[in-house]
């Protein structure tokens, strides 16, 4: 798993050490894994890039995982990324995970486990049936999480920070919920899958039938149980005040605010932290001795309002600003650029 300090020194993907760096650090929390999120169209793929690119220039090997399907990462870095890790800076991998190409992959990988389990007269039927699970609602999620917990531990050796560029807040809020949620299904699933297994022994016994699965070499069981594990894994690391940090992207709107609002109350119930709130697009105050545009004018009081709602429910948390830029901060060296304050 992940240093808490960034104290691991194992070699990197590219055997390159990342370069320390020569400005001040950006005001983002200093955590192993931070997630961004926020309304769509808000900003935070362009914030969890700049976040990744200053810690790696803080020198942590850093690691940049889009999990939103819109996939504006590869745009915003300008570059060609997949589903591995792609270095994009020094110190700094990027890479895009695609939730509907996980969920087949994780079914395929469910059929393979149930093939060497089932009887052969019974698998089209449980093929019908996985496939009826593959388009419900919920299983891309599951199979992203999946995907999430084995980031986690695959490049945990590799990388000190992970980064996480999150879908628009609904479908994130579903995300972290299943950890929560899927252990105690899959519990109950484990506890089952005994029960049928200790029937089925004693009928053997009774019945002197073909030998069944034992606890000991059940591959569904064993499978079950694996992931069960995963998931309560994943859970102590977002629940790690130390380690974890979710950090929202708000635009000072009305509605960016509210939804920001009600999705960090729904991460409390749900133990993950919130580490900081990004206030995006904050228009500059005008130039000393001229005269301000109507219209401008009236945006900024308008924003003054907005601003001060944010202060005053989501001031329990950092609120950094991010002046509106005149241009969309493209391609590493701008992103580099982009003003966070506190």
């Amino acid at each position: 798993m992940l240093s808490d300090e960034g104290s691991q020194r194992a070699a990197t993907p590219s055997g390159a050490a990342p370069r320390a760096r020569t400005r001040t650090p950006l005001p983002f929390p200093d955590r192993p894994v931070l997630f961004f999120g926020g309304k769509g169209g808000v900003g935070k793929t362009t914030m969890a890039a700049a976040a990744a690119l200053d810690m790696a220039a803080r020198g942590h090997r850093t690691l940049l995982v889009s999990t939103d399907p819109a996939h504006s990462t590869a745009d915003v870095l300008q570059a060609e990324l997949g589903d591995r890790p792609r270095r994009v800076s020094d110190g700094c991998w990027a890479m895009e995970v695609d939730p509907e190409r996980e969920a087949d992959r994780y079914i395929d990988a469910v059929k393979e486990r149930v093939a060497s389990a089932a009887p052969p007269r019974l698998l089209g039927e449980v093929y019908r049936q996985i496939d009826i699970a593959r388009v419900s609602p919920g299983a891309a999620e599951s199979a992203l999480f999946d995907r999430f917990t084995r980031i986690l531990e695959d490049e945990g050796g590799d990388y000190d920070r992970v980064v996480f560029d999150t879908a628009p807040t609904g479908q994130t809020l579903r995300l972290l919920s299943l950890p929560e949620l899927m252990a105690t299904w899959i519990s109950g699933l484990i506890q089952r899958r005994k029960k049928i297994g200790a029937l089925a022994q004693m009928w053997k016994n009774v019945a002197g039938s073909e030998e069944v699965p034992t606890p000991e070499n059940d591959p569904l069981l064993g499978a079950l149980e694996a992931r069960r594990d995963r998931f309560r894994a994943a859970r102590r690391v977002l629940t790690d005040r130390r380690r974890t940090a979710f950090v929202f992207v708000v635009i000072p709107e009305r509605l960016p605010i509210w939804e920001t609002e009600k999705a960090v109350e729904a991460l409390a119930k749900h133990d993950v932290p919130v580490g900081a709130i990004v206030v995006n697009q904050v228009l500059p105050a005008p130039a000393a001795g001229a005269g301000d545009d109507p219209f401008l004018a009236a945006r900024r009081e308008r924003q003054a309002a907005y601003l001060a709602r944010i202060s005053q429910s989501l001031g329990d948390w950092p609120v950094l600003r991010v002046a509106l830029l005149d241009s969309d901060p493209v391609g590493v060296d701008a992103l580099r650029r982009i003003p966070v304050e506190r």
